[in-house]
């Protein structure tokens, strides 16, 4: 499982997501369908927690198949 940020950034963008600002190391995504803010924590060269990273895609309502985990 890639755990990069990175990588878990561009996941909300291809699911109609919409970057609304970044303030210190997290950056915030807007669902305007759904109404949802996502906040995905961003620092370089660190990979992101298992769990976090599930959480993350439980609150942008991402199904781990969906994105081939």
């Amino acid at each position: 499982m890639k755990l990069d940020p990175s990588y878990l950034v561009k996941i909300p963008i291809q699911n109609s997501n919409i970057f609304k600002r970044s303030k210190g190391s997290h950056h915030l995504y807007y669902n305007p369908i759904n109404h949802k803010t996502i906040v995905i924590p961003f620092q370089k060269g660190r990979d992101l927690k298992k769990g976090t990273f599930l959480s993350i895609l439980k609150q942008a309502e991402i199904d781990k198949k969906e994105i081939g985990l």
